[in-house]
């Protein structure tokens, strides 16, 4: 397998693509990506994958753009230099947000950023917990799309009180996702009625569903200025909850996120290494999680031909 298969990473979080190289027991293969005088990204592909199987690990984190551009220029390196088959994998695929015309004359950007993916030469995409499930179709190639939710189900198992333990999703839309993350752990779940203001402004109403003594997890997908946790945490509180926790999947922490979080009412906030979390937002209060044997595991069943669905079987 080593022999035909190679793993780059482009600069988002090579952390994560070096945890699952060595799950994989294999080493992660060079790449140079520089600029030109002129600031033009310039990507160099510096070992042999003339037919063989390739996976870049790039996440769509800050500034996006920049790393979005270093993933397509890569593939495109990679198409030219004979590979075989192309994996892209997107660990946190932040347009997955934009994914409706909910205002007029807007971009549909998951569809755009899906049909440049393979405009540039993946063949494949390999992707984590889509903030809606409908961008999977927004894909001209296939798709192979993890969860964490076993992964942090598994830690609030290992560590906390189930007896007295609630599941809340924050809208509506988030419903489905808590649903599965609440029957993971056989755990109730309650839904708060949200409405959102602006991109960085929610207001919330009435908590459907009992919380009062109860030890209150807030599920999210991701976890981004903290504006929807913290409107949360205060309608959990005025609800009677005796303690509230939160997990997420991507820490994306941008914007007023760390200050917000450092000074809320909440116990813990377990999330994944999806999103590479600098020193500087790492609070006492957030568990990272590695998602790196997850993925090394889709990689070597992508690349064996086998069954990815099965991990979650």
């Amino acid at each position: 397998m080593n022999d035909a298969l190679r793993i780059f990473a482009c600069n988002s979080n090579r952390a994560l693509a070096g945890e699952i190289c060595e799950h994989l027991g294999m080493r992660l293969s060079p790449v140079d990506i520089s600029r030109f005088s002129n600031d033009n990204l310039r990507v160099q592909i510096l070992d042999n994958v003339r037919e063989r199987d390739v996976f870049v690990v790039q996440s769509f984190t800050e500034p996006v753009s920049e790393h979005i551009m270093e993933l397509l220029i890569t593939l495109d390196a990679l198409r030219s230099a004979s590979a075989r088959r192309v994996t892209a994998v997107i660990p946190y695929y932040s347009y997955a947000r934009s994914d409706k015309k909910d205002a007029p004359r807007i971009s549909i950007t998951g569809r755009l950023i899906a049909d440049m993916l393979a405009t540039a030469g993946a063949n494949r995409v390999l992707t984590m917990d889509l903030h809606a499930d409908q961008v999977h179709g927004f894909f001209s190639v296939p798709v192979d799309h993890l969860t964490a939710i076993p992964t942090i189900a598994e830690h609030f198992r290992q560590h906390y009180d189930l007896s007295r333990m609630v599941a809340v999703a924050t809208d509506a839309g988030g419903a489905k996702r808590v649903g599965r993350f609440s029957e993971r752990l056989g755990i109730p779940m309650a839904i708060i009625d949200k409405r959102r203001v602006s991109d960085t402004d929610v207001k919330q109403g009435r908590v459907v569903g009992e919380v009062a003594g109860l030890d209150a997890v807030i599920f999210e997908d991701e976890i981004s200025t903290g504006g929807t946790l913290l409107a949360t945490i205060d309608t959990l509180r005025a609800a009677g909850a005796r303690s509230i926790h939160a997990g997420a999947v991507h820490a994306v922490l941008c914007g007023p996120a760390i200050e917000r979080l450092r000074n809320a009412p909440i116990e813990s906030i377990v999330v994944t290494d999806t999103v590479h979390v600098p020193p500087a937002k790492r609070l006492d209060k957030i568990t990272q999680l590695t998602v790196a044997p997850l993925f090394a595991a889709a990689i070597e069943r992508i690349h064996s031909g086998e069954s990815v669905g099965a991990l979650f079987g």
